[in-house]
């Protein structure tokens, strides 16, 4: 009984999460951070589920590179900054100080200036309703030439080449694409201008998680 209560409360969390805005649901955190251990835990164990974790495949793509400056954008427990936060500067930002490496932020406005960061990632974390507002933010973030690096649930992507024409409309252009994966598809884009001004972010690039009521 008590895992089907938690399993319960985690579906309402994570719907929650992928039905509100950003600035929403870090108000809802914020007011009951507990909120934010229960999905990440809900979270980690769907993932161990998976053949392979999108988390560990970025960490490796950094590990044999040059220092860089890193923003990873909803970093859950800042796994990656623990990960290779001695060879590049990591900067962790999520909904929630979890821990010293995190700044709690709505991530479509963090703490970082103009063009100070090298790569941008958002791993499993184009979450709210405006997640093209995260993508604008990360252009802000990046330099010229910036790398942002996505990794989302195949099963939200709908139109993989709509979404990709989304995210290049904000001033990026597509580097690389992995679709080998059956849980999760990878994209690299580098920053080539800056944002143009947006209304907003269209509806149906990428699908909410809705669960079946019981």
């Amino acid at each position: 009984m008590q895992q089907k209560l938690k399993g319960a409360r985690f579906r309402w969390i994570n719907e929650s999460m992928y039905t509100t805005t950003g600035e929403e649901t870090f108000r809802m955190v914020q007011n009951d951070p507990s909120i934010f251990e229960e999905y990440h835990e809900g979270f980690a164990a769907q993932v161990r589920k998976w053949p392979a974790n999108p988390l560990d495949l970025l960490i490796r793509q950094l590990e044999g590179r040059q220092r860089l400056v890193v923003a990873d954008m909803g970093c859950g427990e800042a796994q990656l900054a623990a990960a290779v936060g001695k060879r590049h500067t990591v900067h962790s930002f999520d909904l929630v100080a979890y821990n010293e490496r995190i700044t709690a932020c709505n991530i479509a406005s963090v703490s970082l200036d103009s063009g100070a960061a090298d790569v941008a990632i958002f791993c499993l974390a184009l979450m709210g309703t405006d997640f093209l507002a995260f993508v604008r933010e990360a252009n802000r973030i990046l330099r010229l030439g910036g790398e942002l690096k996505i990794a989302e649930v195949v099963s939200r992507v709908s139109d993989l080449d709509a979404f990709v024409a989304a995210l290049e409309g904000q001033g990026f252009k597509l580097a690389g694409k992995d679709t080998a994966n059956k849980m999760f598809v990878m994209l690299d884009f580098a920053k080539v201008g800056p944002c143009p001004r947006s209304a907003g972010t269209p509806p149906g690039l990428l699908k909410p998680c809705i669960y079946k009521r019981r």
